[in-house]
């Protein structure tokens, strides 16, 4: 859609990233009344969103800050327990971030009096198709302002560098992944990072900024210990912080990105059909993906093992394509669900310069049947928890 003058106010997801920073000049040069919401999802400080939304004010747009940790958090917390992997097994950390933008914001977005939603994702791409679907689903009502597929926006804006000249001539704050140059999209999941150097297969991987972490090279040399707990099927604790998706996410992170347990660098098959070449840093799920698959394998006997890897297979194609809420993602984790709904223990893991080890394991809340001979050779033992 593209924005005419007739006062109906638009709210605009606002990243802080170049891209959306430009929407909304383009929107404000453009007269739309622009209410600004600015998702704190765990990507940064609250002291760079509060001046964003401060400087936005003084310009003479509505802006809001609003704490969306929580729901990200259980986000994150659902691609652990449903395995919801893209190509190269990188967590679908920037999918996750859509869901949860849209299915928190549109509806305050129309209880505030909006009457469209607006986005700064480029025209075509995986975002603009994810904000599409789940916008259709969560406020159908509201009409779509997508700026980089409107002819006078592009005119306005033909590159990156004259998105960044009119941002910095208003003194927008910039989030500090983003520019001209390079992106990224952060959360507390993790951070995705694209830019033109990186599309060229022979930039090595090592020209990269990380946003929050170490190479493993420069983790301490001493390994940590850290103990995972699960409860039924979900992260319950980590090491201490206790079952509050948001700390024990946020200790995750701060786990990995010290010892440097984070990349993956993958060409993926992106939503529209075309691949590219993204560097993904998920520090926390990489650090609770071993100690989640160490309880599926002591947990799930071999057919719910197989049943389970290929339903994860479905629902991270779900949460990359948008599909999260269609009728068969929901069938696939409800099946999930029945598998590792009772499951529960902890994994005592040794983390170091970039590699995770097991070091001890035990698994509680189901009893199994195991195909164990006892002492005379032909009675079956019945366990209640496996220890490694």
């Amino acid at each position: 859609m593209r924005p005419a003058n007739d006062n109906a106010r638009a709210g605009l997801f606002q990243s802080g990233g170049l891209s959306s920073l430009a929407a909304g000049v383009w929107l404000h040069e453009m007269s739309v009344p622009t209410r600004h919401y600015i998702a704190d999802i765990g990507q940064s400080g609250r002291t760079g969103m509060d001046a964003l939304a401060a400087r936005l004010r003084r310009l003479g747009d509505e802006a809001v800050v609003v704490d969306l940790r929580s729901p990200m958090a259980a986000a994150a917390s659902d691609l652990l327990r449903y395995g919801a992997r893209h190509d190269g097994g990188y967590w679908n950390t920037t999918g996750a971030a859509r869901l949860v933008l849209v299915g928190e914001l549109a509806p305050l977005m129309r209880a505030d009096g909006c009457r469209m939603f607006a986005h700064g994702c480029v025209g075509g791409g995986n975002d603009q198709r994810r904000f599409a679907r789940y916008g259709a689903q969560a406020a159908p009502e509201l009409a779509v302002i997508e700026p980089w597929t409107d002819p006078r926006a592009l005119e306005r804006f033909p590159d990156r560098k004259a998105m960044l000249a009119a941002v910095v001539e208003r003194g927008l704050p910039l989030d500090p992944g983003s520019g001209a140059e390079r992106s990224t999209d952060a959360n507390l999941a993790g951070v995705s990072h694209e830019s033109a150097e990186l599309e060229d297969l022979e930039t090595p991987v090592s020209r990269l900024d990380p946003r929050w972490s170490a190479w493993p090279g420069q983790g301490p040399a001493e390994p940590e210990t850290v103990t995972v707990g699960f409860r039924d099927g979900r992260v319950a604790d980590v090491d201490g912080s206790g079952p509050d998706p948001v700390a024990w996410m946020t200790r995750a992170n701060a786990i990995g990105a010290r010892h440097g347990v984070w990349l993956r660098d993958v060409v993926e098959r992106r939503i529209i059909g075309t691949v590219c070449r993204g560097v993904y840093e998920a520090p926390g799920l990489e650090v609770l993906g071993p100690a989640w698959t160490r309880i599926l394998q002591a947990s799930l006997d071999a057919p719910g093992r197989e049943l389970y890897d290929r339903l994860a297979a479905v629902l991270g194609a779900a949460m990359y394509e948008a599909r999260w809420l269609e009728p068969a993602a929901q069938a696939a984790r409800a099946a999930i669900d029945r598998l590792v709904g009772d499951v529960g223990g902890s994994v005592t893991l040794s983390v170091r310069r970039g590699v995770v080890q097991v070091e001890r394991t035990e698994v509680t809340g189901r009893v199994e049947q195991q195909t164990r001979f006892g002492s005379g050779g032909n009675r079956w033992s019945e366990v209640a928890a496996v220890r490694t």
